[in-house]
């Protein structure tokens, strides 16, 4: 029998669409990757798809709920 998936534990967030907040999604980018000075991050937001970079899991899924509520696109990969 052929062994289960193994169940991803990290994943890259990428912004494929900053939407029309972009101050929300700036914030929001921001709040994970907070090393990025504000031109870094509209610059970043501003040129999709944008990396956010390799989170676990939970952290992953939290990032895209706030994004996406900020009224950006978003995809796990």
């Amino acid at each position: 029998a052929a062994a289960p998936a193994e169940e991803k534990s990290e994943f890259e967030v990428v912004i494929t669409d900053a939407g029309t907040n972009k101050i929300a999604v700036i914030k929001t980018v921001r709040e994970f990757k907070p090393e990025l000075g504000l031109k870094e991050a509209k610059d970043m937001i501003d040129a999709p798809p944008a990396s956010l970079g390799t989170m676990k899991k939970e952290e992953a899924e939290d990032a895209k709920g706030k994004l996406e509520a900020a009224g950006a696109k978003v995809e796990l990969k």
